[in-house]
């Protein structure tokens, strides 16, 4: 079974992620940050992932927050791929909410990059700062590595153009991290 877990530990946050690739097990997300708890229960349902998060502030800033939990879940996803053998690398989504239409693909490459092309006229949604969206894409990038395309197609509710973002993540995200019954590494360079 492919599972990765981390405990990251600063003196800004406290942040637990568990995650389970091959079992969806349902998700527990405790996150004192409303919006963001909501979007990290989108990317938990939408996945098709086990996923377990306890993310607490120390110090009550939320960019803190965000980022070591982006970086705690791309690590634990890094760990729960283990060698990458057998994996689709490639993943995609174009995925509606309302007017708002937000396409991602990803390379489960071993290379880190995030671009995220969303036009949020809103910097708050809710008790969240919106320019901390392509941040959390960008750390979870940088810690899984992966490369990460997010674009905005339509939309102008700035909640529902995030939302999107997410739940495209998370679908482009299994359908990359999907064993497709092979022992090879999808590489001509035999490596990922």
């Amino acid at each position: 079974m492919r599972k990765g877990e981390i405990q990251r530990n600063t003196k800004e946050t406290e942040v637990y992620v568990q995650i389970t690739l091959d079992e969806n097990s349902g998700y527990e997300i405790d996150c004192e940050c409303k919006f963001f708890k909501h979007m990290l229960e989108q990317l938990a349902c939408h996945s098709g992932f086990g996923v377990k998060i306890i993310a607490k502030s120390i110090d009550s800033d939320l960019h803190h927050l965000v980022e070591d939990t982006a970086i705690a879940l791309g690590q634990a996803f890094s760990n729960a791929l283990g060698d990458k053998r057998g994996i689709n690398r490639y993943g995609q989504c174009i995925l509606p909410m309302d007017e708002a239409l937000v396409l991602c693909a990803i390379d489960i490459s071993g290379r880190a990059y995030s671009t995220v092309g969303l036009e949020l006229k809103n910097e708050r949604v809710s008790d969240f700062e919106t320019i901390l969206v392509p941040h959390f894409f960008g750390s979870f990038a940088a810690n899984a590595g992966v490369t990460i395309h997010i674009k905005q197609l339509n939309g102008n509710d700035t909640h529902h153009i995030i939302e999107a973002a997410f739940k495209s993540f998370a679908r482009a995200l299994k359908n990359a991290a999907a064993q497709n019954g092979t022992d090879t590494v999808p590489s001509t360079k035999g490596c990922l």
